[in-house]
């Protein structure tokens, strides 16, 4: 088949998003199909690049200023119509899948639907992940949610699908009146790269973390919904019980925020902020925790966990949108409220304490996650742009 994916967020962004669109089209190249890819470009023109076997065409862009977004993403300017429907005609694709609703998505989406090319979109979108960096007050926060989600359902309701990496995500858009069909299609996990048989005891060296007390780890964006400023303050209330410390690994805007407040609450002796984590290590530093934990209040799947579960981590994770997927209460996980700061402290030291249920809890995690392999996506996706392939 010949497939383009529109979106305006690609390698090499690292995020979630990012990250699927990404495997995603190196799957299907693997797969013997020609991967077509239109995304910003890295440089303040338009390009076209051949990468990992795909053509990946690029939109003139220009990079975030780091106040507004520290991971200095890239957002293509003033995209002209015609210059999508010319690549659209060279690519010649037989169905096109978009990642996103905002400028390059929106444009090849309206592009393909006037040249009659089936056209399925995938959701990673909730406007809570992107909403605070425009600092709104508190009572302009709705309207502009409400506004957010008219603009996606502008966009995505001319599709002939919509696919959304969990049921919970499924039903959230069903509620948005949206009337093609949504099906659940999980982003996946590489059970290849990250398994429990990897060893991050180097990492350890490198950030200077003891063998002597436990790890308590973080992993994502140090974004406003991410929630680690509670995480942080519950972590103050683990070291009454007990002596552990807590690695931090990703960057973002509230990091010079987080490490302020390690420092007021006295606990950035135990705190240790690794900064960003190249994809190759990654996986081995999950190894190096006793428990991962995450107290996020917006998540539509939360690829971190799973990788956290994949590589045997037990987990303490919050009860916030799509995670009850496979985050089962005191089965493969213990699930907390993102605002109880004391149960959250509660079931770090649970863990922490207890070998045995730290043990079954990680085990149980583990076995669950394995229905997630991002090869059984890829072959879903696969399937799925066939029925629409004449």
């Amino acid at each position: 088949m010949n497939i383009l994916i529109g979106t305006d967020n690609f390698y090499p962004n690292v995020n979630g998003s990012a990250n699927f669109a990404y495997e995603l089209a190196k799957g299907l190249v693997r797969n013997g199909h020609h991967i077509s890819v239109i995304a910003p470009s890295r440089k303040f023109k338009h390009t076209l690049t051949k990468h990992e076997g795909m053509m990946i065409y690029g939109i003139r862009s220009v990079m975030i200023p780091k106040i507004i977004h520290p991971a200095r993403l890239r957002i293509p300017l003033a995209i002209n119509p015609l210059k999508i429907r010319k690549i659209i005609a060279e690519a010649s694709p037989q169905v096109i899948h978009i990642q996103d609703h905002f400028m390059i998505g929106s444009q090849v989406a309206s592009a393909g639907r006037k040249l009659g090319i089936p056209q399925i979109g995938t959701n990673h979108f909730l406007p809570e992940n992107l909403i605070h960096y425009l600092y709104p007050p508190d009572f302009a926060k709705k309207p502009l949610s409400k506004l957010a989600w008219k603009q996606f359902i502008n966009v995505y309701k001319h599709l002939d699908l919509i696919t959304t990496p969990t049921k919970t995500a499924t039903s959230l858009i069903k509620n948005l009146g949206l009337k093609n069909p949504v099906i659940a299609i999980s982003c996946g996990v590489d059970l290849a790269r990250f398994n429990p048989k990897n060893n991050g005891d180097y990492l350890k060296k490198r950030y200077k973390i003891t063998n002597l007390k436990p790890v308590i780890l973080f992993v994502g964006r140090l974004d406003k919904e991410k929630n680690i400023d509670l995480l942080i303050k519950a972590f103050s209330n683990v070291l009454k019980s007990i002596d552990v410390q807590l690695v931090i690994a990703g960057k973002g805007k509230e990091r010079s925020n987080l490490l302020k407040l390690s420092q007021t609450l006295a606990v950035d002796k135990n705190v240790t902020f690794t900064g960003f984590v190249s994809e190759k290590d990654l996986p081995y530093l999950y190894r190096i925790a006793d428990v991962f934990a995450i107290a996020s209040i917006a998540e539509l799947q939360s690829i971190a966990t799973m990788e956290a579960m994949a590589c045997g981590c037990a987990v303490v994770t919050t009860d916030v949108g799509a995670v009850s997927n496979y985050a089962i209460k005191n089965e493969t996980a213990l699930v907390v409220d993102p605002h109880d700061i004391n149960n959250i402290a509660k079931s770090i030291v649970q863990l922490v304490k207890n070998k045995k249920e730290r043990e079954i809890i990680a085990k149980n995690g583990f076995n669950y996650i394995k229905k997630f392999n991002w090869d059984k996506s890829t072959d879903e996706l696969e399937a799925t742009f066939k029925k629409y392939v004449s």
